[in-house]
């Protein structure tokens, strides 16, 4: 059972590292064939490559994975208005549209 979680441990690190020597070639091969041409930069080495890919993903993707548009705040958001009355409804458009202007709900579903 050890041995098991050990190599499922060592395969994944093994594919983290793969895929990020992947991505620093990929990035480094971009940067060079495209910036120093177009803007005058300067050459960046494979680490340089490597350490820009992460601080890109840090300052504007993060390493979180995608879970759909709007994420659980909409999925709860349409379970609301589900069950909202036609009276509630209207209330809330009205406070939406005092707040921030004119509100469209989300389309009725029937499910």
């Amino acid at each position: 059972m050890k041995t098991k979680r050990i190599a499922k441990i060592l395969k994944v690190m093994l594919i983290v590292v793969a895929a990020s020597v992947v991505v620093g070639f990929l990035v480094q091969g971009l940067w060079n064939w495209l910036m120093p041409p177009i803007f005058g930069l300067r050459l960046i080495s494979f680490w340089q490559a490597l350490g820009l890919f992460f601080l890109g993903k840090l300052l504007f993707g993060g390493f979180r994975g995608r879970h759909g548009c709007g994420g659980p705040w909409r999925k709860r958001m349409k379970e609301r208005w589900a069950s909202m009355t036609p009276e509630e409804r209207e209330r809330f458009r009205q406070g939406m549209q005092a707040r921030c202007g004119s509100f469209v709900p989300p389309p009725e579903t029937s499910a």
